[in-house]
């Protein structure tokens, strides 16, 4: 065994290792059992910009469940099809945006709410189970009812291409920076945008939406906007509570949509975090590279190292996705292709972002 292939396994184990690192847990909300009499009044707001085809699962779940006391405002941001009329039809208020994006929507909402507490939904999310809201509501309260509580949604999958942002779904989360094994010893990089709960008084304190309007990562901005006035912001996984199904539409749109916020995103992780992320990234190709390497000339001994190195990646990658999202386990023998797509979209979201200072999403052109 030559000293280049034991450096490349030693890299390929420590990787791993920094895996479990930097993906330490993903705590949920804990259920609580207690009734919903002492809850506030609860305004749910849904920008909404062509969401025809998504929008209905998010109003059925909100129909079913047991927790009735809120209103559901769905803000449309200029659609060109059917959202409007899907929203209509299950009894929401529909606004109309003023202005241009999901920013503009959430604070137009919030100007309308009646309610004490805002729950800010992206409409593809859905609640699993019917007292999911009672549940995320008791979990806020028991915080103390002050600053955010974000949850990073169940990923539901439905097709075989949607497995491709299963590496986007764990580094989104590991990106957060607070779900390490040394915990909240770094600062949050700000709250995940599809479940966002927090009270009207500190919205309104943190100067909310309207703040961080034109920000591309509105999520990120909203936390620390909370954090600049020294109230709290709880990220937390969505597993038991809250789904989403994320680009339904193809492969475009799947592609478009990473493309959208990830070399923006990644700025706010900490340097410590994207440098063990770049490693353990970095570790599943040189780990692949060592096992065809191997194989190719025969060499028993590197085989069986690299071999294992490669079931190492292979379970922990599936591991992850698992807290993530319903990805099934059959794909992540393949775990280099899902690591390749990943490399290829952040390569084109880091020359787009900084090269061409514009990004695409929902037939808009933002730049950046």
């Amino acid at each position: 065994m030559t000293a280049l292939e034991l450096i490349n396994l030693a890299i390929g184990l420590l990787a791993v290792m920094i895996g479990i690192i930097i993906f330490w847990s993903l705590p949920v909300p804990v259920f609580s059992s207690g009734k919903s009499t002492g809850l506030p009044f609860l305004s749910i707001i849904i920008p909404a910009r062509n969401e025809g085809g998504r929008l209905s699962p998010l109003l059925q779940s909100l129909q079913e469940q047991r927790f009735k006391q809120f209103e559901i405002l769905v803000v449309d941001d200029h659609s060109t099809d059917n959202t409007v009329a899907i929203a209509e039809s299950y009894g929401s208020k529909v606004l109309q945006n003023e202005g241009s994006g999901k920013s503009s929507a959430c604070w137009r909402g919030a100007k309308h709410a009646k309610g004490s507490w805002l729950l800010f939904l992206d409409a593809d999310t859905s609640f699993i189970n019917q007292d999911g809201l009672k549940n995320l509501l008791h979990f806020y309260q028991g915080k103390g009812a002050r600053g955010i509580l974000s949850l990073q949604p169940y990923h539901t999958v439905n097709r075989l291409y949607e497995h491709l942002s299963v590496i986007f779904n764990i580094i989104v989360i590991v990106g957060m920076n607070v779900f390490t094994i040394w915990g909240s010893r770094f600062k949050t990089a700000g709250s995940f945008g599809p479940c966002i709960l927090c009270n009207r008084d500190d919205y309104l304190l943190s100067g909310g939406h309207k703040k961080i309007e034109g920000e591309i990562m509105d999520d990120l901005a909203l936390g620390q906007a909370f954090l600049d006035h020294n109230l709290p912001v709880h990220c937390l996984g969505g597993k038991g509570i809250i789904s989403l199904r994320m680009y339904p539409e193809g492969l475009g749109s799947l592609i478009e949509g990473w493309c959208k916020s990830f070399a923006v995103g990644s700025k706010s992780t900490h340097p410590v975090i994207m440098l063990m992320v770049i490693f353990w990234v970095a570790g599943s190709f040189i780990t692949t590279g060592a096992l065809i390497s191997s194989i190719i000339e025969l060499n028993t001994p590197v085989i069986i190292f690299s071999g294992v190195l490669y079931i190492l990646y292979t379970l922990q990658t599936a591991w992850f996705a698992r807290r993530v999202g319903n990805f099934r386990r059959a794909v992540f023998p393949l775990y280099p292709l899902l690591f390749l797509f990943f490399t290829g979209v952040y390569v084109y979201s880091f020359f787009r972002v900084n090269v061409l200072r514009s990004v695409k999403w929902k037939g808009r052109k933002i730049n950046v």
